[in-house]
């Protein structure tokens, strides 16, 4: 029981450094990784080179997709083309279905958009809709955000769903096909039927966080902002039907093969985006470059984060201690898939991060996958869904939808608090129910 004691110690560690001291979530993994790997018994010559080699691991898989996920995502908001989305798609659903409306817009602004990001793309938008219709602000604001957590929760190219898929050896066209399936549920009911209830909170912006739209001159059109956006998920999703039709060992596969590999799908979609929303617009190389160098730092924060749970992970699995743990979650009365999300949210109420919460809850429960226990691509689901789960005052998405909505405490946890949640237990229903037609 000793190994399984200095896992709770190192976990409640994370807590403590990262919720109470706000240390970086990096520095604190790598203190808790070290401090673990000792009490572990792994020689203390050998420690750093495990802790390189987990962020090593983790982060070589992930590099590519991540950081040319945050340069589509930037030109696709430099450009105009975010803006031409959410216009177009509130021109077209009228006043009435004006939440639907917001709810897909959310929806496919965030999916090449990282959360923080879509965030502060959308807060302009939903309250210039708020003004122009005189519709209650958060009836139109919670279904564009429960979109983008949905996404950020549950769908590659995402950072944390796509370090899942890396973690548990899964597909991640099938994870991708998989969240669609579940994200349509969560995101009705945790968007348009929930915010109906909301309509009595008030909610105004404070001065200074909300930004001027572009020209209708400026913005490019709005079938080629679409399709830009969605590239990558449409390359995913097309490359895993094609892989299951061709013939193995054909030229075929083995074309669909390199294609689907995901960092040639976000290079493929960023030389797109470079030419539809760049160059092919006039704008200088020199200024589309800047936009991808000014990328980097958005996501540099999260890469970090990323590779310190890798080095958390290694050091579970070089100890050995992996394996006692799965043995112990195999020991539960439950479902390992609903196992693998309780810990996932238990995680998320302690520390805050959905990021920190799900790469920690992935060495955890990574036995499961090794002894056959659960799906993989359900896993990454089921662990997507528990990371939004519970989401209060120590999570930075909370105070962000306090502050830029400028409501009370009490209103936060009834609409937001309640809305991250209901996304979290119904995308665990749907990973439920998928798991009687997909077998381990």
């Amino acid at each position: 029981m000793l190994p399984l004691v200095v896992i709770a110690v190192a976990i409640a560690a994370l807590v403590v450094l990262v919720a109470w001291t706000k240390m970086h979530p990096f520095l604190a993994f790598i203190i808790v990784s070290a401090g673990a790997a000792v009490a572990l018994g792994i020689p203390l010559a050998a420690v750093p080179g495990a802790i390189r080699k987990g962020m090593g691991d983790i982060l070589g898989s992930l590099l590519v997709v991540i950081v040319a996920g945050a340069m589509l995502g930037k030109l696709v908001v430099e450009s105009g083309a975010a803006q031409r989305i959410a216009d177009t798609l509130v021109a077209a659903c009228g006043e009435k279905r004006m939440a639907w409306a917001m709810a897909l817009t959310g929806f496919i602004i965030g999916i090449p958009l990282f959360y923080g990001v879509g965030f502060v793309l959308l807060v302009p938008i939903i309250f210039a809709v708020v003004e122009r219709y005189r519709l209650p602000p958060l009836v139109v604001a919670l279904p564009a955000l429960a979109a983008l957590s949905v996404a950020h929760g549950l769908l590659p190219p995402h950072p944390a769903p796509t370090a899942l898929v890396a973690t548990f050896q899964a597909d991640v066209g099938l994870t991708l096909c998989y969240g669609l399936l579940i994200a349509v549920p969560s995101l009705v009911i945790a968007g348009p039927l929930f915010a109906r209830f909301l309509a009595g909170i008030p909610a105004r912006p404070l001065a200074g966080l909300t930004t001027a739209a572009r020209p209708e001159s400026e913005l490019p059109g709005a079938a080629v902002s679409i399709i830009t956006a969605l590239l990558p998920a449409a390359l995913l999703l097309v490359t895993a039907v094609g892989g299951g039709l061709a013939e193995p060992g054909s030229t075929a596969a083995n074309v669909i093969a390199f294609v689907s590999e995901p960092d040639v799908v976000m290079l493929a979609a960023l030389a797109f985006a470079t030419w539809t929303l760049g160059l092919g617009r006039g704008r200088p190389l020199a200024e589309v470059m800047n936009t991808y160098s000014a990328a980097i730092g958005d996501v540099a924060s999260i890469l970090l984060v990323i590779g310190g749970s890798g080095a958390f992970k290694e050091v579970l699995v070089k100890s050995g201690v992996n394996g006692q743990i799965g043995s112990l979650l195999q020991g539960l009365p439950l479902d390992p898939l609903v196992t693998a999300w309780l810990v996932t949210a238990v995680i998320r109420a302690c520390v805050g991060s959905a990021t920190v919460a799900g790469l920690t809850a992935a060495g955890l429960v990574e036995p499961l996958i090794a002894d056959g226990g659960a799906e993989p691509n359900l896993m990454v689901l089921a662990i997507g869904a528990g990371s939004l789960a519970f989401s209060h005052v120590n999570d930075a998405g909370f105070w962000l939808f306090k502050e830029y909505f400028n409501v009370s405490l009490a209103d936060t946890a009834k609409s937001w608090t309640v809305m991250e949640t209901i996304v979290a237990v119904v995308g665990l229903a749907g990973v439920l129910v998928l798991s009687l037609f997909v077998s381990a």
